[in-house]
């Protein structure tokens, strides 16, 4: 069993000024409100495993259902609302350097996994374990190299079920590329040219790639990001509007709202505003990865359609009409 008092989380929204560098807490501690009316802004990687109840987790705007079993993977800088609270969960927090040293890829696990059989005993034992040795052994310099060595294995036993896999197609190594130079640069430009140059290929390869792998050009893949960032700011935030166009390279006001809206299909003020309601998209009953998709290189639409494709950073659902609700920093 998953322990029911795992440590507090002294890094998570009034944080202490020396957060530990791994932490296990409650779902609850996530936020202070204890409804969720908006989405909390992740400011570290997280590992949620629901131990209790049934309900749907918003995770950067699409809802996952979740249920005893269930692991969400959810990035720093990711935006998450688990209203209710109608289930509750144990959090796995690390800080990214946590990993320094290790063989793992912290971004390889999927947003959603629904663990059964063995695997959910051995991942069970090993949270327990984690939110045991958090407690007693924390604060030594053993335990925190425990704590690191305990880290990894759970990271790399959740990609065993991948480990597998053919080695990806040339456009998927491409569009994977092409994605971590956007998460470095969405904010300084958004011209494809740019990227094609830090990388070292041709505009027209970038566009295949994304084409193959996602059926969006380049270009609307780097707005998708711009877009998500915005809402993320939006919804979780309380900070000026025309101060997050400038965050994203926007100097006018009106430029940043055109763009907002023509990406979302709403302009920002009313996207804020309805940010503490209900959101009102079906819930995404996810199944196998896409490969090489995920929210951030899928079509970021809050009023579009589609089926969800998950690729480690989340899930794209069908026709939400706004954004939810989160207060500050998580």
């Amino acid at each position: 069993m998953v322990p029911t008092d795992p440590s507090p989380a002294p890094s998570i929204g009034t944080a202490s000024p020396v957060p530990d560098e791994i932490a296990t807490f409650a779902l609850a501690d996530l936020t202070r409100d204890r409804v969720w009316r908006r989405p909390v802004l992740v400011e570290r990687e997280l590992l949620i495993l629901t131990t209790r109840g049934h309900g749907d987790a918003e995770l950067d705007f699409h809802l996952l259902p979740c249920r005893p079993g269930t692991l969400l993977r959810v990035r720093a800088g990711q935006v998450l609302r688990c209203p209710g609270p109608q289930f509750d969960g144990t959090v796995v927090g690390w800080d990214s350097g946590a990993l320094r040293g290790f063989d793992v890829d912290p971004d390889a696990p999927a947003a959603w996994r629904q663990l059964a059989g063995e695997d959910e005993d051995a991942v069970i034992t090993e949270v327990s374990q984690l939110a045991v040795d958090c407690q007693r052994h924390g604060g030594s310099p053993a335990g925190r190299a425990l704590l690191r060595h305990q880290l990894a294995v759970l990271l790399l036993r959740l990609t065993l079920p991948d480990a597998d896999q053919a080695p990806p197609r040339p456009e998927v190594e491409t569009f994977r590329r092409f994605r971590r130079e956007v998460e470095h640069g969405y904010q300084l430009t958004r011209r494809v040219e740019d990227y094609s140059a830090a990388l070292g290929c041709s505009v027209r390869t970038l566009t295949r790639a994304c084409l193959a792998v996602t059926g969006n050009s380049a270009k609307q893949v780097i707005d998708e990001r711009v877009a998500l960032q915005a809402a993320r700011l939006l919804a979780a935030t309380d900070e000026p509007i025309a101060q997050i166009g400038r965050q994203l390279g926007f100097s006018e006001p009106t430029n940043f709202g055109r763009f907002f809206t023509r990406e979302v299909g709403i302009s920002p003020g009313a996207f804020r505003a309805a940010r503490e309601q209900p959101p009102a998209g079906r819930v995404v009953r996810p199944r196998p990865p896409a490969e090489g998709v995920g929210v951030n290189g899928g079509r970021f639409r809050l009023g579009g359609t589609g089926e969800p494709a998950n690729g480690g950073h989340g899930t794209r659902t069908g026709s939400p009409s706004g954004p939810g609700g989160g207060t500050g920093r998580a």
